[in-house]
């Protein structure tokens, strides 16, 4: 087991060195001075020269590369001041001539418009994001499974061909189109019967309240989000249940005399769990960033709706804090799952 996961962890690494290899190369070719975006169009040369400065954009390619792993990396290499603690909160190793080897949660810079740290904006938004992920995950897992049971059992019915046709038109349509649709259908023409909104976030303020949580604004975005892997849990739970039921062992089973659920919840269901955890894993961490316009559509802060604004303004270290975090939430998602394997089906054995 230790061995395995340590195999896994390794690869881990080598994709989120990639992704930040990736994402470092991409937003340094794009148009745009930061400077400019963070002073304005009418700021003084002094200025401008004071904030390249300070986010090391007047060093080459490779000494800025350099010093974004160094603010990435858990240790890195730090001078051994007051401005330098403040802004990495660093613990000290030990030291190395003036500066210090410091132990430190990977720092992920500091936005272009606001100057706020991004690692407090993705805090914010992050908690909202994952809420939404794992409500829209919980709706697909448990619907999408139940249906795709219901299907397999009534194979070739109207109840198989319903739930068919409504797993192709789930997966047929893209999630920012089903959000509009939704959001005018259920929050402006059927309002007065849902009593919900188009636009909200899960938290809003009160006057006399203060910060209060409005979980009504968490149901259209989060159906929204859900209906694609909905259908396609359905599809791969009834796939994978004919296969099973098919089974040698199925039919001794049906001889002894089991029930018929027993047969079905206890016997088939079971082993055909494996490509539904492949794909409601792998959906967990894609719904957080299919998150993106879906949040946007419903006015929900989140993540996505940080992203996406932060991509309209060019504030580039939103965006790649961003994108950085949802690469580290598919990598840790896939080593779990693999991981996971062996404990719902005893025929997987960690290698």
């Amino acid at each position: 087991m230790l061995h395995y996961a340590l195999k896994k962890f390794l690869y881990g690494f080598a994709v989120m060195a990639g992704v930040i290899v990736v994402v470092f190369l991409l937003f340094n070719v794009l148009p745009g001075d930061p400077a400019r975006m963070t002073l304005g169009q009418r700021s003084d040369v002094q200025s401008l020269e004071a904030v390249r400065k300070e986010f090391g954009l007047d060093r080459s390619r490779p000494v800025q590369f350099f010093l974004y792993l160094n603010d990435l990396s858990p240790i890195g290499i730090h001078d051994n001041n007051a401005d330098s603690r403040n802004k990495y909160h660093y613990l000290k190793l030990f030291s190395v001539g003036s500066d210090v080897i410091a132990l430190k949660l990977p720092y992920l810079r500091r936005s272009y418009q606001t100057r706020r740290d991004v690692t407090s904006i993705l805090r914010e938004t992050i908690p909202n994001t994952f809420i939404l992920a794992l409500t829209a995950m919980i709706f697909a897992t448990l619907i999408g499974v139940f249906l795709g049971v219901v299907s397999a059992v009534n194979k070739d019915t109207w109840i198989d061909k319903a739930a068919n046709a409504f797993a192709i038109l789930g997966i047929s349509t893209p999630s920012f189109f089903a959000g509009i649709i939704i959001a005018w259908l259920f929050g402006f023409v059927l309002s007065d019967y849902t009593g919900l909104s188009m636009s909200g976030s899960l938290y809003s303020y009160d006057p006399f309240e203060g910060e209060i949580m409005t979980w009504k604004n968490l149901m259209l975005p989060m159906v929204t989000l859900g209906l694609r892997p909905l259908a396609i849990i359905v599809q791969l739970t009834r796939s994978a249940m004919l296969d099973v039921l098919a089974q040698d062992y199925i039919r001794t089973a049906r001889a002894k005399g089991l029930s018929r659920s027993s047969i079905i919840y206890k016997h088939a269901l079971r082993n055909a769990m494996n490509p539904v955890i492949t794909a409601i894993s792998g959906w967990f961490a894609s719904l957080l960033a299919g998150s993106f316009f879906v949040e946007y559509i419903f006015g929900y802060n989140g993540l996505g709706r940080t992203a996406v604004t932060a991509l309209e303004m060019s504030d580039f270290p939103v965006i790649m804090g961003s994108i950085l975090f949802i690469a580290l939430v598919f990598v840790v998602i896939n080593i779990l799952v693999d991981i996971l394997y062996a404990f719902v089906d005893p025929r997987v054995k960690l290698a």
